[in-house]
């Protein structure tokens, strides 16, 4: 009897660790972020910020990987693109003021992260779709001309 349960127990620890590498190999980390992010705006300065935005706003195109997906924003605060199928509705609109749930500004920090530096990393925190709990969030930004191409990623 001892034998079967340490042989059950083997067996729920074996797929517990195989389930828990590959939720961690299923989501993105900041290198992937930042890869996505200079893609894309190698893809604006290859096709031209009209088709770009276009591919952006497509939810099951190039530039939506795993929990990635491409937004820019004017330095104005109007979403421009966002490749999160359900944000769509959101694109044309001025979102400067948006806040997280601490009264940051989510879209002003962008923006003067991406003036700031042309590119970097802001920290917010945003409902996570898979956990359903306010979490920890980083995006990173890079300026192009008069606008910010940008993804994020959940810090856990």
């Amino acid at each position: 009897m001892k034998q079967f349960i340490s042989k059950i127990l083997l067996l729920a620890m074996t797929v517990l660790l195989a389930t828990s590498a590959y939720a961690a190999n299923d989501r993105a980390n900041a290198e992937d972020c930042v890869a996505l992010v200079k893609k894309a705006v190698a893809y604006i300065k290859a096709n031209g910020k009209e088709k770009a935005f276009a591919e952006f706003n497509n939810s099951k195109g190039q530039f939506v990987d795993r929990n990635l997906y491409i937004f820019v924003y004017d330095l104005n605060g109007v979403s421009l693109a966002i490749g999160n199928g359900n944000a769509s509705k959101m694109v044309g609109k001025n979102l400067i003021d948006m806040r997280d749930a601490e009264g940051t500004y989510i879209i002003k920090g962008l923006i003067q992260t991406a003036k700031a530096k042309n590119q970097g990393w802001f920290d917010y925190k945003w409902p996570n779709p898979v956990t359903k709990g306010i979490e920890e969030k980083s995006s990173y930004v890079e300026k192009v001309d008069d606008y910010l191409v940008g993804a994020g990623i959940y810090k856990q």
